[in-house]
C-alpha cells in the first residue's frame, strides 16, 4: 500500500502532469478571450450586416412541430472558423516570438558509417 501511495505522489508531481495542467488552464482562460473576442468585437459586424449579431433567431425552418435552426448552426460555425483563425495566429506569433531551439547536430551519415566500420574491424 505505501508503494501505491509512493507511486501516486510520484505521478503527480512529476513535470509533465503539472505541464499538461497548467496548459489545460491556459487553454481554457485563452478559449474565454478568443470566445469574448468573438461575441463583443466580431459579431457585431454580422449585426452590422444583417441587423443581428447572429443567425440563430433568423434561419429557422418549421416543419410541423419541428424546427430546424439553420441559423444556430452557420452561427456555431462561424464561431468555429473564428476561434480557429485566433488559434492559428496565436501559434504563428509564438513560433516567430519562441522559435524552436535546434537540437545539436549528431554524427553525420558517413561519420556513423565510419563508426561502424572501425567497430567491426575490431
Amino acid at each position: 500500500m505505501k508503494k501505491t501511495f509512493q507511486d501516486f505522489r510520484d505521478f503527480i508531481t512529476t513535470g509533465n502532469l503539472i505541464a499538461i495542467a497548467i496548459g489545460l488552464l491556459m487553454g481554457a482562460e485563452i478559449g474565454r478571450i478568443v470566445a469574448s473576442f468573438t461575441e463583443n468585437l466580431f459579431t457585431p459586424i454580422f449585426a452590422m450586416i444583417g441587423g443581428k449579431p447572429d443567425f440563430s433567431e433568423v434561419l429557422i425552418l418549421e416543419i410541423n412541430d419541428a424546427q430546424f435552426r439553420f441559423g444556430s448552426f452557420l452561427t456555431s460555425i462561424f464561431n468555429f472558423l473564428i476561434v480557429a483563425a485566433v488559434a492559428f495566429l496565436i501559434v504563428k506569433a509564438s513560433a516567430k516570438l519562441f522559435p524552436p531551439k535546434d537540437d545539436p547536430a549528431g554524427p553525420t551519415e558517413i561519420e556513423l558509417l565510419t563508426e561502424i566500420r572501425d567497430s567491426l574491424k575490431k
